[in-house]
């Protein structure tokens, strides 16, 4: 397997709103664990209101490219 810098998930927080569509801000990103099992979250920011619940979603072929700033060490 190959360390890269690109994340496996982008991460973000779900503001809820009463009748309305829940909205997804971005929060981070997190990588798969190399050894075992599980995924380390680089979080930046929480939404205003957040009423705890996060989300992960694998990247879109648009979101890899600015998922990580270019010189951006692997946090993990």
């Amino acid at each position: 397997m190959t360390t890269t810098n690109t994340p496996d998930f982008i991460v973000y927080g779900v503001t809820q709103q009463a009748g309305k569509k829940d909205i997804l801000t971005r929060i981070g990103a997190g990588w798969k664990h190399q050894k075992d099992d599980g995924i380390n979250l680089q979080i930046r920011a929480l939404p205003l209101n957040f009423d705890g619940k996060i989300v992960l979603f694998t990247p879109k072929d648009d979101e890899t490219a600015s998922a990580q700033a270019p010189g951006e060490a692997d946090p993990f």
